[in-house]
């Protein structure tokens, strides 16, 4: 069956029609939100440039690939998604995080066009022209001010900078995409207010670490609304937070000034949100990841945001089987997923990612172990999170809806708490009237281990 490949919306222009048709450019996109962003970037170009987009490899004169390489079953995937790609249409462009790894690609799939790594817009640009030139000169406004985007048209990811400066055992993202580099401010508030404008009701604000952002530019101040704004978490959110919409802080590094954002969530100015990846718990475990290991102190914050901000949800994400991580160690992250009481919780099964230097470190832990304790974890957070979810019961909530089935009269939302994709859903019914994309008041009837369910009211 074949990959996903979405189709950018058309817009209309007052001038003539092309001569010929205007060429069509497929692409398939894997990994994060942040290559989605990416994404979007290079199909804006390529729109603003005349090219159409085509939602299938058979309508398409080419396609692009873009990659994940974290981890290696990220890896294998972008390797059968090229493979695909050139079985069923032959003019493939790869880019992406992969692409950092242009050899094995070329080894691989020998055929391919052009291979480029992350945020390399430009390269991927010049790929498609050299494969399908465009058809004329790029004055004509093909694209609405926000660009062309891949989610649904009620939310967005917002990219804040690209890089990071960590350089944790297991993780290879730096060798891929390099360094830390943040956008100016005002330009990513330019950005944010445009999609605003554009009806977009949910920001998700997101980076390799955005609790580092402007750190490489020492904070500078750029300019926005007539004012200055500086490039610094808390600055951009409280900015964020004057566009009347929803934002949500993603991949939050628990630095000192990340309690500088509560106030912030207290006044209803972004979403009472933290997603921050804590990856462990037990300090020699986190000292060999390289990672802060301050466990007792952040059990202190997080119980101290939760005073200031009640309903405050956390989410993170956990490693298990990480090399050297003993039954104790393990136990000592489920004591203190215990006493966090998070919300939401993922956890991923240590790989021995190709360049990372967790490989070299003693102690693997076997298959069948990293798998039992994946379960225990897992089962021992689903009691959490159904517990935390309860208090909502009874409770009257505002939700952002993703998807009515008018026939049923039920829609499927999310609360605050919910961020697309990797959180719960409030399900809802009597919702024969709600629209996507509008914010609807409900009373949650029940709850279940991820989800809630609930009445319009």
């Amino acid at each position: 069956m074949s990959r996903p490949m979405t189709a950018a919306p058309r817009t209309k222009s007052a001038k003539a029609a092309p001569a010929r048709p205007a060429p069509k450019i497929g692409i398939v996109s894997l990994g994060c939100p942040k290559a989605l962003v990416d994404s979007e970037r290079i199909l804006t170009k390529l729109r603003s440039q005349g090219y159409e987009i085509a939602p299938d490899y058979a309508g398409a004169d080419a396609v692009i690939v873009n990659t994940c390489g974290f981890l290696d079953s990220a890896r294998q995937e972008s390797l059968d998604a090229i493979g695909e790609a050139l079985r069923e249409n032959g003019k493939v462009i790869v880019t992406g995080c992969l692409g950092a790894d242009s050899g094995l690609i070329k080894e691989t799939h020998p055929k391919v066009l052009s291979v480029s790594g992350p945020h390399q817009y430009e390269r991927v640009v010049e790929a498609v022209h050299a494969a399908v030139p465009p058809v004329h000169d790029p004055y004509v406004d093909l694209v609405p001010p926000q660009g062309l985007r891949l989610t649904p048209r009620h939310y967005a990811y917002l990219k804040i900078s690209e890089g990071c400066n960590h350089s944790c055992s297991f993780c290879i993202i730096p060798s891929m995409r390099g360094k830390l580099v943040s956008r100016p401010a005002g330009e990513v508030m330019i950005e944010a207010e445009r999609l605003a404008l554009a009806g977009v009701r949910e920001l998700l604000v997101i980076s390799q670490d955005t609790s580092a952002y402007g750190v490489d530019i020492r904070h500078a101040e750029s300019p926005w609304r007539r004012r200055q704004v500086r490039a610094h978490m808390t600055d951009l959110a409280a900015a964020l937070g004057e566009l009347g919409v929803w934002v949500r802080l993603h991949y939050v590094y628990p630095y000192p000034h990340v309690d500088d954002v509560i106030p912030l969530m207290a006044e209803g100015k972004i979403l009472p949100y933290l997603d921050i990846p804590f990856q462990h718990a037990s300090p020699s475990v986190l000292k060999a990841m390289k990672r802060p290991a301050h466990g007792e102190k952040t059990l202190g914050r997080i119980a101290q945001w939760r005073r200031d901000v009640p309903d405050m949800t956390v989410r993170s994400t956990f490693i298990v089987g990480f090399p050297g991580e003993t039954e104790q160690d393990f136990q000592i992250m489920l004591d203190w997923l215990d006493e966090a009481q998070l919300d939401r919780v993922g956890c991923f099964k240590f790989e021995p990612v190709e360049g990372a230097k967790a490989n070299d470190l003693p102690g693997a832990v076997p298959e069948e172990a990293k798998e039992e304790r994946w379960h225990r974890l897992m089962a021992a957070q689903q009691k959490i999170s159904a517990a935390r979810l309860k208090r909502f019961v009874g409770r009257e909530i505002d939700v952002l809806v993703d998807h009515v089935d008018t026939k049923k009269g039920v829609a499927v939302a999310r609360s605050k708490a919910d961020a697309p994709e990797i959180d719960g859903v409030v399900k809802v019914k009597n919702a024969k009237a709600a629209r996507a994309g509008e914010f609807l008041k409900v009373r949650v009837d029940k709850a279940d281990a991820y989800d809630l369910h609930a009445t319009a009211i």
